[in-house]
């Protein structure tokens, strides 16, 4: 039931009624076959169903799914449609027949398509473009919070101070001015130590999270984010989701060690399709009122879920029966226009013989208030006013899962960000609605140029058709060709064939589809150059300039990372860290740490970096002084740095500095050998020391000689 306790992921309260065991009735094992006995589960989830609490649940979430539908279908559906239309090169049905009712030429520019694909090139340079360094970096606080067992030690040390003191000072006790004194000092040793503990802590949590985000699909779910984000109003990441997947693991058994295929839960992030979520109608971000995700599943999915902690597994298979015998798939209207705009065969989709299943997932505040009226009692729920953060799976007419949200902080775990973010709305603008209008401007231009050079491309002809012979042809106008024509009747001296040449209007036309191409440009933020569509001209003419230009540009897709890295990677890195904090077994990883998104400053400082770096390394490998100052070891550092961007395996390339330095010490050795050699000292006997050197010193001490040098036989005084 729900509570108004914290709880665990491993403890969550739950709506659904759990099963109290086996009943043996009079110690006689009945058999029964696999359909009596799923008949009975589904009775059971039946009765778990009719409970007055998942009754109200079930009905809280269709009042809330028609309510968020309704809205989404007023305001933006019809756009995302436009934009998927846009992305396929095609035009939208009403504009289409209106072209064909006029005649002429289909053609579709792309501007949409090349504008969007050039926006996610460059956001995937930023964000996904080097494997060794992050859009994101975990790093201590500047005062680190102090676990328990540091703080005891700092008590006990307090203490011994004390007692030293006053051992020092016949039993005196310290007055205030020298316990400060003493504590400040205890505390200025004391933070070195804590700040290098809580370094080691935030790099193994960093190395940590980064590999659970490799695990779950990361790279493949932000890819898919970033084109979401150029096409649809709004792009959204959903993660952590548990799932139970298939895994091959070494397994020991009676014949020995051996690989078997065995199921594990695991977390994964993934792309959640703008066209399935529905958030509240008076949202403007993810976590303001519910928000409601629909899932169309396969049976393979919903089979997935069994098992996994907050579930219930007979509704679940209930669900699995009752779809087997009539389907579960709720078709809407707007489906249909989704698919078709996707390029979907609406007919094939709707006559698959295993049809989807429908299923929403609720997230939102629950009134206490409401959750009386639905039959819990006043101990579970003291106190009416209050909000209860809940999560429900409702499919159908059955709730397979109702939990309280399992995050402390009662967080939904969606991240959503806009191209262009509007104020005080929940959808933005994307790149195909920037440039919208102005594309449309350079498809008629296009149409007109195509229609216009078709028609102007030869000479119209007049015919006098009173004039022409019997039979003669007048579709066709060939070279050489020999007309016939009669008299005419009233003795006119008009010539039956006229010939005049249409105006080509081809430059106004493509001055018009240049001007709107342009305006693309300033509308969307991306310019052609960053594509690679056409070299600029003027100050893009030169590297200075070009980079200037390129900065310049770079304002808008700052903005835009800004707000990826405000509203996702952030908030997406906190409940990362947040679970290894809760659930991590390892102790050694956690600690106060920040999460700094640094997305724009990469964009900033990435190629400004690479040219210092550059520039760097070649004043040391030219300048002798610099040799000495950072020796072969950081000349083999600056090498590995510039090696990372040839797309090479860098540590091959420049060995590690202790596979360098042994490298080192075996040349010097065999120089030093060889050295022995042209002097004539057999290998394996030292080289006598030179007079005034450290061996001969050394040597002199051993035989007991006095030791001179150039300072002590100097004359004093």
């Amino acid at each position: 039931m729900l509570g108004i306790q914290d709880q665990t992921q491993d403890n969550l309260p739950s709506l659904i009624a759990q099963p109290q065991g086996p009943v043996s009735v009079g110690g006689i094992l009945s058999i029964k076959s696999t359909r009596q006995l799923l008949d009975e589960e589904i009775q059971e989830a039946q009765k778990n169903q009719d409970a007055p609490v998942l009754r109200g649940m079930a009905g809280h979430i269709k009042q809330c799914w028609s309510a968020a539908r309704i809205a989404k279908e007023t305001t933006v559906e019809e756009r995302m449609r436009r934009n998927v239309r846009a992305r396929r090169n095609e035009y939208d049905p009403e504009l289409l027949a209106t072209i064909r009712a006029q005649g002429g030429s289909e053609i579709f520019m792309g501007i949409t398509s090349t504008k969007c694909r050039a926006a996610a090139s460059w956001l995937r340079d930023v964000l996904m473009g080097s494997d060794s360094d992050k859009p994101w970096t975990i790093s201590p606080t500047p005062i680190p919070d102090l676990s328990p067992d540091i703080l005891e030690g700092l008590v006990v040390q307090s203490q011994q101070l004390i007692a030293e003191f006053m051992q020092e000072n016949g039993g005196q006790n310290p007055d205030d001015s020298q316990v400060k004194k003493m504590m400040a000092e205890l505390k200025s040793e004391s933070l070195a130590e804590i700040r290098a503990q809580a370094q080691v802590s935030a790099d193994m949590m960093a190395d940590t999270i980064e590999d659970q985000l490799v695990e779950c699909g990361w790279m493949g779910a932000m890819s898919d984010f970033i084109d979401d984000l150029t096409t649809f109003p709004a792009a959204i990441l959903k993660g952590p989701v548990i799932r139970r997947k298939p895994k091959l693991q070494w397994v020991q058994g009676p014949q020995g060690w051996g690989v078997q295929v065995q199921d594990y839960f695991c977390k994964e992030i993934e792309r959640v399709d703008p066209f399935d979520i529905y958030p509240a109608p008076s949202s403007s971000k993810i976590e303001d009122g519910y928000l409601i995700e629909r899932h169309r599943m396969s049976r393979g999915d919903l089979e997935q879920l069994i098992g996994v902690e907050g579930y219930d597994d007979k509704s679940i298979r209930a669900v699995l029966s009752e779809h087997g015998k009539n389907g579960l798939h709720n078709w809407i209207l707007n489906d249909t226009a989704q698919a078709l705009a996707e390029g979907k065969n609406t007919i094939a989709i709707t006559g698959f013989p295993d049809p989807e299943i429908d299923a929403l997932q609720f997230w939102g505040p629950v009134s206490g208030e409401s959750l009386l009226e639905w039959g819990m009692t006043e101990d579970e729920i003291p106190d009416p006013t209050k909000e209860y953060h809940a999560e429900a799976w409702l499919i159908g007419e059955w709730v397979i899962k109702a939990t309280l949200n399992a995050d402390p902080m009662n967080r939904k775990p969606y991240y959503k960000a806009s191209w262009e973010q509007i104020p005080g709305a929940f959808w933005g603008n994307s790149v195909a609605d920037l440039v919208r209008d102005s594309a449309m401007m350079c498809n008629s231009a296009a149409r007109a140029l195509a229609n216009n050079m078709g028609i102007a491309s030869g000479p119209q002809v007049g015919v006098n058709v009173s004039r022409l012979a019997d039979g003669e042809d007048v579709t066709q106008m060939v070279p050489w060709r020999i007309w016939q024509f009669k008299s005419d009747q009233y003795g006119a001296a008009d010539a039956p064939l006229s010939f005049f040449q249409p105006n080509s209007q081809a430059a106004e036309l493509m001055g018009v589809y240049e001007k709107y191409s342009t305006l693309a440009d300033e509308q969307s933020g991306v310019p052609k150059y960053i594509s690679g569509d056409s070299a600029p001209g003027g100050a893009g003419r030169t590297a200075s300039g070009l980079s200037m230009m390129l900065q310049s540009a770079g304002k808008s897709i700052k903005q835009v990372i800004s707000s990826i890295d405000v509203n996702v990677i952030e908030p997406l890195l906190q409940r990362w860290y947040t679970w290894n904090m809760l659930y991590s077994e390892d102790e050694t990883l956690k600690g106060d740490v920040q999460i700094n998104a640094r997305g724009v400053l990469a964009l900033v400082n990435h190629e400004t970096a690479v040219v210092r770096r550059n520039e760097f390394l070649q004043l040391a490998l030219t300048s002798p002084i610099v040799q000495k100052v950072v020796g072969l070891e950081g000349i083999a550092d600056l090498l590995r740095e510039a090696a990372k961007g040839l797309d090479m395996d860098s540590a091959r390339l420049v060995p590690p500095i202790e596979v360098l330095q042994k490298r080192w010490k075996d040349e010097a050795d065999a120089q030093a050998q060889m050295a022995q050699v042209e002097q004539g000292i057999p290998p394996g006997q030292q080289q006598p020391a030179s007079p005034g050197s450290t061996e001969m010193n050394q040597q002199t001490l051993q035989n007991g000689a006095p030791i001179t040098d150039n300072f002590s036989t100097q004359p004093q005084g």
